[in-house]
C-alpha cells in the first residue's frame, strides 16, 4: 500500500473531549461578556491570519526538501497545523454559539446575575477576608484574577441571590456558607 494512504501514528484528528471546566451544561447557551467574546475573536483572527499561514509556509518548504519521514520541520509543522485547525474549530464553535451579555447595561440591582461582580464574606469565619468574584463565561474564567465561570458551584449558588443573603455551596473543602456583601455591574 502506498505510504500516502497510511495514517501516521499520533495523527488523530478526532476531537479530544473537553475538560469538565470547559463543558457547557446540556441545552444551555454559551454566555460571554463582550470582553470575553472579543478575546476569542482576536485569538481566532491571529490563528487564521498569522499563525496558520506561517506554518503552512514552513511545511511547504520542508516538503520540498525531500524525504518527509525524517524531516523534523515537516513532521512538527503538520502536527502544529492539526493543533491550529483543532483550536480554530473550537473557537469558531464557541463564537457561533455565544450569547453576549453586557453587564454594564444592567440597571442598578442588588441581585446577582451573569456578569455581576460580587463581594462575599465567609459566614462561618468573621476573621476571614472578603473576596470579590466576577461571574463570567466558561471561556473567560480565571480564578487568579477573580473571574469564575457561571457554571461553577460558587457562581451557581450566588445567581439570583441578593445582597445580605447567605448561600451554601459545595467547595473542594466541603460545604461552605458565604454572605453576599455587595453586588455591582461594571
Amino acid at each position: 500500500m502506498n505510504k500516502a494512504f497510511v495514517k501516521e501514528t499520533g495523527d488523530s484528528d478526532d476531537e479530544e473531549p473537553l475538560p469538565p471546566s470547559l463543558r457547557l451544561p446540556p441545552g444551555s447557551k454559551n454566555y460571554m461578556t463582550p470582553q470575553g467574546y472579543q478575546t476569542l475573536r482576536v485569538e481566532l483572527e491571529e490563528l487564521l491570519r498569522v499563525e496558520r499561514p506561517r506554518i503552512v509556509e514552513i511545511v511547504a518548504w520542508a516538503a520540498g526538501n525531500g524525504d518527509r519521514s525524517e524531516n523534523g520541520d515537516y513532521i512538527y509543522g503538520k502536527k502544529r497545523l492539526r493543533e491550529i485547525d483543532r483550536r480554530v474549530r473550537f473557537l469558531t464553535g464557541r463564537i457561533d454559539n455565544a450569547e453576549v451579555v453586557d453587564p454594564s447595561v444592567r440597571q442598578k440591582s442588588d441581585r446577582v446575575f451573569f456578569g455581576a461582580t460580587v463581594t462575599i464574606h465567609d459566614a462561618d469565619d468573621d476573621a476571614a477576608a472578603e473576596q470579590v468574584w466576577q461571574i463570567v463565561g466558561i471561556d473567560e474564567a480565571d480564578v487568579p484574577t477573580g473571574k469564575i465561570s457561571w457554571v461553577s458551584p460558587l457562581a451557581r449558588a450566588l445567581l439570583k441571590a441578593r445582597e445580605g443573603d447567605v448561600v451554601r455551596f459545595m467547595s473542594p473543602s466541603g460545604i461552605r456558607e458565604v454572605e453576599i456583601v455587595a453586588v455591582s455591574y461594571e
